[in-house]
């Protein structure tokens, strides 16, 4: 089942690039009395995810913030190594953008986004979304219809949305 506005998140482990290496990060701590601008996508390097969807959050940071969202996290089904350096090379870190990596899809399936890339060679990847967490509760939740596709769920529509 799909989540939902006014469900809570899920708890899952996500993976992220610290100066000790990889490290396990749970979801709750993520969320947890934080408003977070969280958006999801198929995968790090890919034409959307690059050229749109990222960008746009990258531009809308400071406005997010200023609309009072603490944080804003980026969840993506690829290794921690491969999250960071996107993020890097993204200019996303520099934004003060979280990119976590959820390798393993734990929290990409237990959310119910969810799609089998296989066709692709990309395997099981994150649908496209975007949605405002308040406190570990979906407040706002933009789903794309398609992977390729980077319309409803941009940073530009959640800071309106918000």
């Amino acid at each position: 089942m799909t989540i939902s506005v006014g469900d809570r998140l899920p708890e899952a482990t996500l993976f992220e690039i610290t100066d000790q290496g990889p490290v396990q990060v749970a979801s709750a701590d993520v969320f947890a009395g934080k408003t977070v601008a969280l958006f999801g996508l198929p995968g790090a390097f890919t034409p959307t995810c690059s050229n749109s969807h990222m960008p746009g959050f990258v531009a809308a940071a400071e406005a997010l913030r200023a609309k009072g969202v603490d944080a804003i996290v980026c969840l993506t089904v690829n290794d921690p190594f491969v999250a960071a350096e996107w993020g890097r090379v993204t200019g996303a870190t520099a934004a003060g953008i979280r990119v976590l990596g959820d390798s393993l899809a734990e929290l990409t399936k237990a959310m119910g986004l969810d799609f089998d890339g296989s066709a692709r060679g990309l395997g099981v990847r994150c649908k496209r979304f975007s949605a405002l967490v308040k406190d570990g509760e979906v407040a706002i939740l933009n789903i794309e219809p398609a992977p390729g596709q980077a319309v409803c769920s941009v940073g530009e529509v959640l800071l309106d949305q918000i």
